[in-house]
């Protein structure tokens, strides 16, 4: 068996070195797929942190008249942070809103001149609500039209703000959508190419696998130096593939800061570089590997 492994792998390593034109095209075809493979899983993470700030910014602000209890704000607080479809609920006293309201508005000398010659607070108390998807943001505001709340609540900003989160809710559900289509279309594509360019490779060594089996080779005999040569040109492909990628990344990432300050490509990529060169290396062995076997036993009849 060792006699026989230590042939296969040297057959493989031949195989990979005699044909050079044809390896540099396979090789030239796997890194593309696994930069695409690559751009891929950077196409998510952009994706996804681009939804989850689009996310944060969606919310919903209950105003209490300024009558109302702190005591009961929050129990209609705890009965709200209990609903399966609340992400969190973050409560505003008078007087923090009034700290936020002169913070926001220190550089206006009329507003603040009109403040100072206020007797009392003007601001009300208030909760921001997140749910944690856009879509319940109209069953959580419909908890308000409860008939013991409606008394003690000023305004809701969902009524308001409702078109404008339902367009956001759209937007966020068809990227996420959108995102795992072209991620799947792409997979395939490269896929499919690079099984079309190895069994293209084999199909040059059609006559020395004819006479391997006019001899009585076994078939793991014939098929183990292609798949070992799949299994190189997954290595070298995954290799070659991350050392093109990092200038692509370098140049691109403050570009996309522009758009996703909160995301630093760059950081992001050294933070993930062994993970992301394990992914491409799982890839692309294994795109080699299943192209090698299919292309050798469905073309060749093996």
């Amino acid at each position: 068996m060792l006699s026989s492994l230590f042939r296969i792998v040297r057959y493989g390593w031949q195989h990979f070195w005699r044909n050079k034109l044809l390896s540099v095209a396979t090789l030239f075809v796997m890194i593309l797929a696994l930069i695409v493979f690559q751009g891929l899983i950077i196409f998510s993470v952009i994706t996804k942190t681009g939804i989850e700030l689009l996310k944060e910014k969606i919310d919903i602000s209950v105003y209490f008249k300024t009558v109302t209890p702190e005591s009961e704000i929050f129990k209609i607080k705890q009965t709200i942070e209990a609903l399966p479809e609340v992400k969190t609920v973050d409560y505003i006293s008078r007087e923090k809103a009034l700290e936020i309201f002169k913070e926001k508005h220190k550089d206006d000398r009329n507003i603040m001149q009109a403040l100072e010659e206020l007797e009392e607070n003007p601001l009300s108390a208030l909760i921001n609500i997140k749910a944690k998807d856009p879509k319940d943001y109209s069953l959580i505001a419909n908890k308000f039209d409860n008939n013991e709340w409606r008394p003690l609540i000023d305004k809701i900003t969902y009524r308001q703000n409702q078109l404008v989160i339902e367009r956001l809710s759209r937007i966020v559900d068809i990227g996420s959508k959108l995102g795992l289509i072209l991620t799947i279309l792409l997979a395939i594509t490269a896929i499919l190419v690079t099984f079309n360019t190895v069994s293209l490779a084999i199909y040059s060594n059609r006559e020395e696998i004819g006479i391997m089996r006019l001899v009585g080779a076994p078939n793991y005999f014939i098929t183990g130096p292609y798949i070992v040569e799949g299994i190189i040109y997954g290595v070298v492909a995954a290799v070659v593939s991350m050392a093109i990628f990092w200038p692509i990344i370098y140049w691109g990432s403050p570009y996309l800061k522009f758009f996703l300050s909160e995301l630093d490509l760059r950081v992001y990529f050294w933070n993930n570089i062994f993970k992301l060169f394990g992914y491409q290396l799982l890839f692309g062995v294994a795109l080699g590997i299943i192209s090698s076997n299919f292309a050798i036993r469905k073309y060749l009849k093996i």
